[in-house]
């Protein structure tokens, strides 16, 4: 997680769902989530110049809280099979990788995902993010997290969300206790973060409707 990557809100069970606009995408659906000054939309191979050139430009605040980059990260080639392995997820229903756009200009300011998406009796999954350099500090990161929380808990009806980040990564702690996130606990040695195995702390948020109203909800019913 960095500077706000991969880690990893929601304010209050009565938080109005943000609007929703789907369709068709590259045999997925694009999902458009709206918010108020930015949107989160799904990524397309179109995107490669712009997404490439904020990345490069963010390469040092970035690095330290990523995995190591490959030589090829910022290729065309290698976001190409970014794309068809976000698709892949997408269809399964065990990713949702999203852009955070500007609701001005539409210019992509980060990006933030939900991931390893379980069923069954688990009903979770886990959030990780990045902000291009120059639009951190904003508040954009903390409304991408709420539009994000808000989509996984009411419209894919997710029972329990959970980030892990870097102990001394203080902007995302910040970020996420913000949000409503509690610390669980610590992971040892947990990720490979810019070369270096790196302890990680532990952080959930359960769906406030199951918290703080009781429901019973039925596994993968949205609230």
């Amino acid at each position: 997680m960095s500077g706000s990557p991969w880690v990893n809100p929601i304010t209050a069970a009565s938080r109005t769902v943000p609007d929703m606009i789907a369709f068709p995408f590259r045999g997925t659906r694009q999902q458009v989530i709206t918010g108020k000054s930015i949107f989160l939309r799904h990524p397309d191979i179109a995107d490669h110049t712009e997404w490439a050139a904020l990345r490069e430009e963010s390469q040092a605040f970035l690095r330290p809280w990523e995995p190591t980059w490959p030589d090829d990260d910022l290729s065309r080639a290698a976001f190409r099979g970014r794309i068809r392995r976000y698709n892949q997820e997408i269809t399964a229903g065990t990713g949702f990788p999203f852009f955070i756009c500007s609701g001005q200009n539409g210019a992509i300011l980060g990006g933030i995902t939900l991931g390893n998406v379980r069923r069954g009796v688990s009903q979770c999954g886990q959030i990780g993010y990045w902000m291009g350099e120059r639009y951190g500090g904003k508040g954009v990161m903390s409304e991408a997290v709420g539009l994000l929380c808000d989509h996984s808990f009411r419209a894919i009806g997710l029972h329990r969300l959970e980030a892990a980040c870097i102990p001394d990564n203080t902007r995302s702690i910040r970020i996420l206790e913000k949000a409503g996130f509690a610390r669980e606990g610590y992971l040892r040695s947990y990720l490979k973060i810019n070369g270096a195995w790196r302890d990680h702390v532990l952080y959930a948020r359960i769906n406030p409707l199951h918290e703080h109203m009781g429901l019973k909800a039925k596994q993968g019913e949205a609230v």
